[in-house]
């Protein structure tokens, strides 16, 4: 059969065409329905609205009374809140979902796990070399390094290399560490005196504020 033209051009839409229902590939309805505020992906963290295809969900959450809900009347509810029905664990029967705004929801997950990853960060050793010899150009140059490894959350090991008779100045040696951990006072703390191991001498350095392993 065919469909009318609109004076001027166009088709007219065929009755029960328009109106109500989820937008294809949005995250919601249209007019009488979710506004159009988040467009998922095709492979989303979490089914939400019209993705949610099971019959019944358990509704979790503060703006909810908890208990097991139709979908589609959990769908209405987060309707009328203006926000999403998020599903959070699909493993279980009836999925657990909450009604909340998702964008927000990904976002304060992102941030979390963000802070999580920086608190377990793995501090690493880094290496300061200097010789009994050291001048102070080469001094400051590597004390801005052993500055920088520490505010970062590095440990630093500084130690002086004697090569042959250099081996007989070691005093010189242990007061430069020394001075070096005079330089670094601001940034970290000098874990032990200066030692000497095989024909160097070493001293580790901490990040300020953390204790002592």
């Amino acid at each position: 059969m065919a469909v009318p033209q609109k004076p001027g051009g166009g088709f007219n839409r065929p009755p029960g065409a328009g109106g109500g229902g989820f937008r294809p590939g949005g995250g919601g309805f249209n007019k009488g329905g979710f506004k159009g505020r988040f467009v998922p992906r095709k492979e989303a963290e979490h089914r939400i609205n019209h993705f949610i295809r099971v019959p019944q969900v358990r509704l979790v959450g503060d703006n909810v009374e908890v208990g097991i809900y139709n979908t589609q009347d959990a769908l209405r509810m987060a309707q009328d809140q203006q926000l999403d029905l998020v599903e959070i664990s699909p493993q279980v029967d009836p999925p657990v979902c909450k009604i909340i705004d998702y964008n927000k929801f990904l976002y304060d997950k992102k941030k979390k796990e963000k802070e999580m990853k920086a608190k377990s960060k793995v501090s690493e050793v880094k290496e300061i070399r200097f010789t009994p010899n050291t001048d102070d150009h080469d001094f400051d140059f590597k004390a801005k390094h052993a500055e920088s490894f520490l505010k970062d959350g590095n440990k630093v090991k500084a130690y002086v290399q004697f090569k042959g008779r250099a081996i007989q100045f070691q005093e010189r040696g242990q007061l430069l560490l020394l001075k070096f951990a005079e330089r670094l006072a601001e940034a970290g703390i000098l874990e032990s005196m200066p030692k000497m191991e095989g024909r160097r001498m070493l001293a580790m350095f901490a990040p300020k504020g953390k204790k002592k392993a």
